[in-house]
């Protein structure tokens, strides 16, 4: 029970990261007529989260080629092997700039809060690469508190009411390249840990549970979103559309968890990266980390929003099929055994 609640708070800290925690990517793949789609992402994401850990636990892995080979063949497995590692990259590169982006509503210039964040995701793989499992620990659910607390309050003072239309749910769709978009890193932190976990029953723990949070939250969160439609366009983070007005002891609580839960994903994102280079590049955890995040400093100019409506719904289209194979693993699986 214990270790599952552990991968639990693992993937939502994979998946709650500068894009989702900030609204940006909820908006960009969601915003109107989404409630349908949303519930149909719950059902596909917790189906896939429980196929990428029990692969794992067969495989013993610690890193995601054997995943990948498994899925979709050696063939394949070698471009996706190539696109996990240019995902894993440019979403680190775009939590990097989210950390900057965050601490300019601080008024911190956004070149110091990225050296900041730069210098402070390398000092964390000088010790234990087990130090974002204890953070995520921490972290997770103190942020998923305070979103619902905070997107609750909004809703029940402005006198909103959650209605879920059947005949006005066009955007359906977007629950697959949602998803899809949510893979890659899933199957490249998951991988890891497949020669920790003892048994099946921590990925039924962790997948159904990861799935109904973040359903939860992606619903309150999305309708908030609708309702502030005309103002987010003056918001590089929608999020702090949403917090306007509210006490400054809690914008600045939602500020640091929003900013920690930035730096637990690129934290993951750079450890995905390490894990599947150590056999290339011989060497410490912390040396590679630096040597990536001084690579990836240059390209967080383009800023925080533009990355992300460019890089995600694009990342979200290529991975369609690897979220199919996923899907559809259980049954095909189950047909080449009795075969």
């Amino acid at each position: 029970m214990r270790s599952g609640i552990k991968w639990m708070f693992l993937i939502l800290g994979t998946i709650i990261g500068a894009g989702y925690a900030s609204g940006r990517e909820l908006w960009e793949f969601f915003g109107f007529e989404s409630g349908l789609a949303i519930v149909i992402f719950t059902v596909i994401f917790i189906i896939a989260v429980y196929v990428i850990m029990k692969i794992s636990y067969e495989e013993r892995s610690s890193h995601f080629f054997p995943i990948l080979e498994r899925l979709i063949g050696k063939k394949l497995s070698y471009v996706y092997d190539v696109l996990i590692v240019l995902y894993l990259f440019t979403t680190t590169i775009v939590m990097i700039a989210g950390g900057g982006a965050t601490l300019e509503a601080f008024s911190i210039p956004y070149w110091i809060g990225i050296a900041v964040f730069a210098i402070l995701l390398i000092l964390l793989f000088v010790g234990s690469t087990n130090g974002i499992i204890k953070l995520n620990a921490i972290v997770i659910p103190l942020l998923v508190f305070g979103l619902f607390y905070s997107l609750l309050s909004f809703n029940i003072s402005h006198h909103h009411s959650w209605v879920l239309d059947l005949n006005k749910q066009y955007n359906w769709p977007a629950a697959f390249t949602f998803t899809a978009l949510n893979i890659l890193p899933l199957i490249a932190v998951l991988s890891a840990v497949g020669k920790e976990m003892k048994g099946l029953k921590e990925a039924k723990i962790a997948s159904i549970g990861s799935g109904v949070v973040l359903g939860a939250i992606s619903f309150v969160y999305n309708e908030t979103l609708v309702q502030m439609s005309d103002y987010l366009a003056e918001y590089e983070i929608p999020l702090f559309a949403i917090l306007k007005g509210s006490p400054f002891a809690f914008f600045l609580f939602m500020s640091i968890m929003l900013w920690l839960a930035i730096y637990t994903t690129a934290v993951s994102g750079i450890f995905g990266l390490a894990s599947r280079l150590k056999d290339l590049m011989k060497m410490p955890f912390w040396i590679m980390a630096a040597i990536l995040v001084i690579i990836m400093l240059p390209f967080t100019r383009f800023g925080f929003a533009n990355l992300v409506a460019i890089l995600y719904p694009l990342y979200g289209l290529i991975n369609l099929y690897l979220l199919v194979t996923i899907l559809l693993y259980p049954i095909l699986n189950r047909y080449r055994t009795r075969e």
